[in-house]
């Protein structure tokens, strides 16, 4: 699988063809890249920084894709029409569904997204798509 850096942003399912579930084994030769760096979260979770356009979240109990998240170099967007350097004011015209989580200090949608500002300059810096199970108390468990 080649990096898409254009790839449309889909909540509860991925950037392009790279799909939330995929197993480590399955997306071998995106993490074998160059300018791939991989950090132990946790103990549970591996997180894959592929050459500043994404940070891919994998759980060690399965080795399964449970978040996807953008870096500065990622130009696909979200609903088409968000993506990294757009305004607070803009992403909320464009999705609604966005509500302010004061504890995580995130932007979150119930359609399965959330985003963090930059706090400079208030415009979009990370936006992570991930599974519906990632909210679920049993998560750990790996049963997905």
């Amino acid at each position: 699988m080649k990096l898409d850096i254009t790839a449309s942003i889909i909540p509860f399912i991925g950037f392009g063809e790279l799909r939330l579930y995929s197993t480590r084994d399955e997306l071998n030769d995106l993490l074998s890249l160059n300018n791939v760096e991989a950090t132990i979260i946790n103990k549970n979770w591996i997180r894959y920084d592929i050459q500043n356009a994404i940070e891919l979240f994998f759980h060690l109990g399965n080795n399964k894709l449970f978040r996807i998240t953008t870096l500065d170099n990622y130009k696909g967007k979200l609903f088409e029409k968000i993506g990294v350097g757009t305004t607070e004011e803009e992403m909320l015209k464009i999705e609604p569904s966005f509500v302010y989580d004061d504890f995580e200090e995130v932007w979150e949608s119930d359609k399965g997204v959330f985003i963090e500002m930059d706090a400079e300059t208030n415009r979009v810096r990370w936006i992570s798509v991930y599974i519906p199970e990632l909210v679920l108390e049993d998560f750990e468990e790996c049963k997905w």
